[in-house]
């Protein structure tokens, strides 16, 4: 599949903003079922490029002139195929026991605990299905609202309000697969919807288990399924403070105002 994505990140101050410094994540990775062609960061400043410890795809922005409103774009095409959702453990993988370690974002509490250990038969059964199941748990116990949490939330927050968005199933489902001893990461990216080839969309963000003999499987809990070749990943980590598309300190500016835009256009290759 063809996918032209476009996402703009925009701020506007009440005042003058005198220097900003900015790091994004904000470029999509390539390999491993997609790739990356004409992708572009546009943005009033001077950009350097470097790659973190996932080996994402990064830049810092250092603005230094005054503006009233800072725009930051990246944009491009991914040619995307369906790999089953599964993906081989890379190189720069990081050691599977950092993939165990709990974070802010996913330590859990006594309720989510006990929400992972219903599933703890079912894995040791069957690992790859006990995942599945692990999450439409996820899905079931975390209805899909929006408003209800935000950037912040924690995983057991969420799984106690029973309602979230995208972040926050992933977060959860990482959070259980962590305390049932198996690997796991956040992804953060697109997903363009069959029924909308032409959109406009937030990010959206799943999981990836580590299952031996096999790589790194994905888990949507926010859909129930595993990703496609409608999915676009564009970075990986822990959990969202890894892989949090634009962030950065400033001086001046006043208030600050944030606006998100993202378009996807998606088309099935001939």
């Amino acid at each position: 599949m063809r996918i032209k994505v476009r996402h703009e990140t925009t701020y506007a101050y009440s005042a003058p903003l005198a220097r900003s410094t900015q790091y994004l994540r904000i470029t999509p990775r390539h390999g491993d079922g997609q790739t990356v062609t004409g992708w572009r960061v546009t943005a009033p400043g001077k950009l350097h490029e470097w790659r973190d410890q996932h080996e994402n795809i990064c830049h810092t922005l250092v603005v230094d002139q005054p503006l009233d409103r800072l725009s930051v774009v990246g944009e491009g095409i991914v040619e995307t195929s369906d790999t089953g959702g599964v993906y081989p453990v890379a190189p720069y993988d990081l050691p599977r026991e950092i993939y165990l370690r709990q974070t802010d974002f996913t330590r859990p509490d006594t309720r989510l605990k006990r929400f992972a250990g219903k599933f703890r038969r079912a894995l040791k059964d069957d690992l790859v299905a006990g995942l599945h199941a692990l999450m439409l748990g996820v899905r079931e116990a975390v209805d899909y609202q929006e408003n209800e949490t935000h950037v912040h939330t924690t995983a057991a927050e969420a799984l106690a309000d029973g309602a979230g968005v995208c972040q926050d199933h992933a977060h959860v489902f990482i959070s259980a697969c962590r305390i049932l001893g198996v690997p796991s990461r956040y992804v953060g990216g697109y997903l363009a919807t069959p029924d909308d080839p032409e959109q406009h969309a937030a990010g959206h963000a799943w999981a990836c288990a580590r299952v031996p003999d096999l790589g790194w499987v994905s888990f949507d809990p926010a859909n129930a399924k595993s990703a496609t070749e409608r999915y676009v990943r564009a970075t990986i980590g822990l959990d969202y403070a890894d892989v949090s598309p634009v962030r950065g300190v400033r001086q001046g500016g006043g208030e600050e105002t944030m606006s998100v835009a993202i378009q996807l256009q998606a088309a099935v290759q001939q």
